[in-house]
């Protein structure tokens, strides 16, 4: 059986919540941080040092996307919360899939450093401007998403993929890291509102006792 390795408030609540909407058996292990990082036992699991972590047999694996793919293909025979090359909007599921990870945290996590240190916002010169460009990259992340859920259901179009799944943590949990607010990003509201009626959300939000959204 699949073993999930959860360190609270942290990116492994994405693949519990895969799981749940898989409906994929698996065996969760909760790990409180220490204080803030994860605990030895955890850390001694994989060279990351941090979850996401899965055990299947003898294959550990770290890494959220790399999770996602191994789970997608090698326990979900019926292709479940994926789209095919042949489908018209496979090219925004995989592009989507990857937005998470590779454009929203990326540019969350830079906007968050600048609204710590917001004196930087008050510097002349190279200070100034990385503030300023890390606030508008954050601002473009949102635009995207925001005009993409206004105009679909889902991040794919009308059908629930796993890019949906990816996305989730992005707007939920990591707002109690990096606090963003959503005022007048109606299309994202509506997408989290979308999310938060989803069974295998709330059962995943249950067994990490993460909250409401």
């Amino acid at each position: 059986m699949l073993t999930i390795h959860h360190l609270e408030r942290s990116q492994s609540e994405r693949i519990i919540w895969l799981c749940e909407e898989l409906h994929l058996p698996y065996e969760l292990k909760v790990y409180k941080r220490s204080p803030l990082l994860a605990p030895p036992e955890l850390q001694a699991l994989h060279p990351s040092r941090s979850a996401p972590i899965i055990q299947d047999g003898p294959v550990t694996l770290s890494e959220s996307g790399a999770i996602f793919e191994y789970i997608l293909t090698k326990h979900n025979p019926t292709h479940a919360l994926t789209l095919p090359p042949t489908h018209p909007s496979y090219a925004n599921y995989l592009y989507f899939l990857h937005f998470a990870n590779g454009t929203f945290q990326p540019a969350l996590l830079r906007y968050g450093l600048v609204i710590k240190n917001n004196l930087h916002l008050q510097e002349e010169g190279g200070g100034r401007f990385s503030a300023q460009l890390a606030i508008r990259g954050f601002e473009r992340a949102l635009r995207i998403l925001d005009e993409r859920v206004r105009g679909n259901t889902w991040l794919a179009g009308e059908e629930f993929t796993a890019a949906d799944v990816m996305m989730g943590f992005s707007l939920t949990t990591m707002r109690g890291w990096v606090e963003f607010g959503l005022e007048g990003w109606e299309g994202i509201k509506g997408y989290l509102g979308r999310v938060g009626e989803r069974e295998g959300f709330r059962r995943m939000r249950i067994y990490t006792a993460s909250g409401e959204l």
